[in-house]
This record gives structure tokens, C-alpha cells and sequence, in this order.
């Protein structure tokens, strides 16, 4: 069952408060405390919250979440927004990443968001897209384009109106939140939409290319070569190489490398290894080269995933 808050409030710490019980990452760094006015509402079902505010103040004000993912729009005539190292045009819906988001308006912001529980999120994406090794990652904040940013916006107003009159059945609840979710998911660049986009691929592959991909899931924790995956694929290696660029448009190491680095990344995401056992565990003597492909895939290098978590 959802519950329902709704609040209003002229103090500056009665924002804060309410933010922070949906979203403990949130801070608010300044509100002018004269000009404060704040009418809330939201309904949450413990993985899942809609949010939805008015607040009238000058405000600055940032976020940075690593157990929730947040999809978010800002209307207020002066509002700017920062992600990391570029502005965004805070009108359009964005979406968390891993760095934080900063924002700031005078006058009158509205605000309306998803609120998604990371575990639950990637329990959802990972078996709509059928990778069970799926981490959820922002690969851009902003909508894919206009038209996506626009379909956020009316399946935002879907999932209000219709959360209004059926978050008291679950039923009903769960599959709201699930729309959310895959609606978001489809309007931003995540790694899940390079899961759906993957296993698009691998369904149209020839069965060769299909035998090598499972070989490789099974076998990236050993240390195998791209003989190795020709052999068990049934195909010389020069052929293998071929069909990988026919059917996936890229190289059958490429690929090993990209496994490799996706399961190095969920273990400093674990934070219980250094950077340099995590690059060795998985095959990458070098840490100056595994620094560099992992920041081309990523972002970020992986010392800073290791302090993040």
C-alpha cells in the first residue's frame, strides 16, 4: 500500500526534513529563509516514490544518490543546472548520474520526480533485458531527444493521476512503478538500454556467434584466449573474428575486454578489493591500460568508483 505526505511549510528546515526522508543524499546548500513557501506531495511505496513540489525561495541546492536512481523535471524561470562538468536545460526531464546534480532558482520551482530503489530498479531491468549481470548506469543525463522527453512527460501525468487512485492496491501499484521505470529507462542512455540493444544482437546472431558469447560469459574469470573461443565456438579464429563483425560490429577481444571490465567494475562497486586485485582478477596486468579502458567506458576512473562505494 503507498503512503501518502503531503506538507506545506514557510521554514527552511521543513524542506530539508521532507527531502531528506525520500532522499538522504539531498542537500539543500542555501534557502532564503524569508522567502520561503513549500507545498509537497508525494506518494511512496518503499521502492518506489512519485514527488511532486512547489517551493517559493531563493535556492541552491544539490544531490548525488548511489541506492536510488532519480528522474526529475524543474520549472522555475531562472533555474540553472549543473551535472558534473555541463549545464542542463533543467525543462527538459533528467536523469541521475553518478556525479552529483546541482541546481539553483529564485521565485517559484516546480518540481516533479521519480524516485527509484536501485535494487529493486536493476531487478526489474535485468530480467526485461535478460542480462542478470546488469548494473544500472547513467550514460547521459539528458532525454535521448525531444520527442523522449515529451513521453517522459505524459507518462509522468499517466503515473500521477493514476497512482492517485490506486496506490492502495498493490497490484495496481507494482505495475505503475514498473511503467515508471521502463518508461524512464527508454527515454535515457543507460546500460540498460546497450543490455536491450545487446541481446537484440545476440538473438539475431548466427549460431556460432551465439556459441562464443555464452562461452565467454561462462569462461571471462579464466584466462582464455580468442582461440580458445573459436575452438569452443566450432570456427577458426579468423572466422570468428569475421561473423563478430558481421553480426555485432565489433571484435570477439573487444568483447571479452568489455565482459572483463563489466564484472571489474561490480566488484570496485563492492568495495572489497583494491583497484589493482580487481584490474589482476580480471586479466589486466596493466593498470595504466586498464585505467584507460575502463575510463572509456565508465567515465571516471576506477579509483574513483573504488571511493564512491
Amino acid at each position: 500500500m503507498g503512503e501518502v505526505l503531503t506538507v506545506r511549510a514557510t521554514g527552511a528546515n521543513d524542506v530539508e526534513a521532507v527531502w531528506r526522508q525520500f532522499v538522504p543524499g539531498a542537500r539543500l546548500d542555501h534557502v532564503d529563509p524569508d522567502r520561503v513557501r513549500f507545498d509537497w506531495s508525494s506518494i511512496d511505496s518503499g521502492t518506489f516514490s512519485l514527488v511532486q513540489y512547489s517551493l517559493r525561495a531563493d535556492v541552491r541546492s544539490s544531490v548525488q544518490l548511489d541506492d536510488q536512481i532519480m528522474a526529475c523535471q524543474l520549472a522555475a524561470l531562472d533555474a540553472r543546472l549543473r551535472a558534473e562538468d555541463r549545464d542542463i536545460d533543467p525543462r527538459q526531464p533528467w536523469l541521475t548520474g553518478d556525479g552529483p546534480m546541482r541546481a539553483r532558482w529564485s521565485g517559484t520551482g516546480k518540481v516533479r520526480a521519480f524516485l527509484f530503489d536501485r535494487t529493486s530498479a536493476e531487478r526489474v531491468a535485468r530480467a526485461v533485458s535478460g542480462d542478470d549481470r546488469l548494473v544500472l548506469r547513467t550514460i547521459d543525463s539528458v532525454a535521448r531527444d525531444r520527442m523522449l522527453a515529451s513521453q517522459w512527460e505524459r507518462s509522468f501525468g499517466y503515473v500521477a493521476s493514476a497512482l492517485v487512485a490506486g496506490h492502495e492496491h498493490p497490484l495496481v501499484a507494482a505495475e505503475l512503478e514498473r511503467h515508471a521505470l521502463l518508461s524512464t529507462l527508454s527515454v535515457f542512455s543507460t546500460t540498460y538500454g546497450e543490455a536491450v540493444d545487446h541481446a537484440t544482437q545476440r538473438a539475431a546472431a548466427p549460431r556460432t556467434v551465439r556459441r562464443a558469447l555464452a562461452f565467454i560469459d561462462s569462461h571471462a574469470h579464466r584466462p582464455i584466449t580468442i582461440d580458445d573461443v573459436a575452438t569452443a565456438a566450432g570456427i577458426s579464429t579468423r572466422g570468428l573474428q569475421h561473423a563478430f563483425r558481421r553480426a555485432l560490429g565489433t571484435t570477439p577481444s573487444t568483447h571479452l575486454r568489455t565482459v572483463r571490465l563489466t564484472a571489474a567494475h561490480r566488484d570496485l562497486v563492492s568495495g572489497t578489493d583494491s583497484v589493482g586485485d580487481v584490474a589482476r582478477r580480471w586479466g589486466f596486468s596493466s593498470p595504466s591500460r586498464f585505467a584507460k579502458f575502463y575510463r572509456d567506458m565508465y567515465g571516471r576512473n576506477p579509483s574513483q568508483t573504488a571511493r564512491m562505494f
